[in-house]
């Protein structure tokens, strides 16, 4: 079985900061990290490799330090690392970054690709999902557990508001991941090792045979047309006492402030 891990390298969420005239994110000198959610994606695939007889390839498109997440994946049990780096990517909003994962997922090959159910950085769900409609195959997402592959096919449980759904895709399929899934393991050194020899296959644009004009900023059906960080509010009020008195301070508060 060949497996495609999606990662990406965010920037350390305790140290984000806005460039007020690009409303982009700075992330020259800001420390980066694997996206949390992407380590649960990497420890579901090397388990079931542990398990049976898999190939696990971590992806990522980025720069070319972006090179260090790929190392990282490796030192946690991948075998193989494929860099997605090119100038024509850059400015990519989810739909053009889910076009050139899928076009990389289709040159690499895979019977199952696992992605984190969400970036830290975008918080928005979409990748993957969008990646498993560009390659026409079945998705699952919030998937908690992984609890059989046979064959030609899986069966899953995803994650519910009120418990969860048991879930059966014929293969090749997409699965996205949350957290309850699994505990990330640390870097065996005998892993660290061999991720500081490992060959980063880096590949462009062209060797995925991608449509030029779906790429990047150009391929971007979205714009952002602001962000910014929220205020830091200061104005905050401990109410201490019995549970009586800080009810009866409350509501003294909220009919000064007219909202009652």
């Amino acid at each position: 079985m060949k497996i495609v891990v999606c990662i990406k390298q965010v920037p350390d969420t305790s140290e984000v900061r806005i460039n007020p005239e690009t409303n982009t994110l700075i992330r020259d000198g800001v420390p980066s990290i694997i996206n949390p959610y992407d380590l649960h994606a990497i420890e579901a695939a090397v388990r079931i490799k542990e398990e049976g007889s898999a190939n696990v390839t971590v992806l990522t498109m980025g720069p070319p330090q972006a090179e260090d997440a790929l190392r990282e994946a490796v030192s946690m049990g991948a075998d193989e690392a494929v860099l997605l780096t090119d100038r024509a990517f850059a400015g990519s909003d989810t739909w053009a970054t889910a076009y050139t994962l899928a076009k990389a997922a289709e040159t690499i090959g895979f019977d199952l690709i696992i992605c984190g159910k969400q970036a830290i950085d975008g918080d928005t769900a979409q990748v993957g999902p969008e990646m498993a409609e560009f390659l026409n195959i079945p998705h699952v997402a919030y998937v908690k557990n992984i609890e059989k592959i046979n064959g030609g096919s899986l069966i899953v449980h995803r994650l519910m508001g009120e418990g969860h759904d048991v879930v059966e895709a014929s293969l090749p399929a997409l699965l996205t991941v949350v957290r309850e899934i699994n505990e990330p393991r640390l870097p065996s050194l005998k892993g660290k090792m061999r991720a500081k020899k490992v060959e980063i296959k880096k590949l462009s644009g062209d060797d995925i045979n991608a449509d030029g004009s779906l790429l990047g900023l150009n391929g971007s059906p979205t714009q952002v047309k602001n962000i910014f960080a929220p205020e830091v509010k200061k104005d905050r009020k401990m109410l201490e006492g019995s549970p009586d008195e800080q009810i009866e301070s409350l509501l003294s508060e909220l009919k000064t402030l007219k909202c009652i």
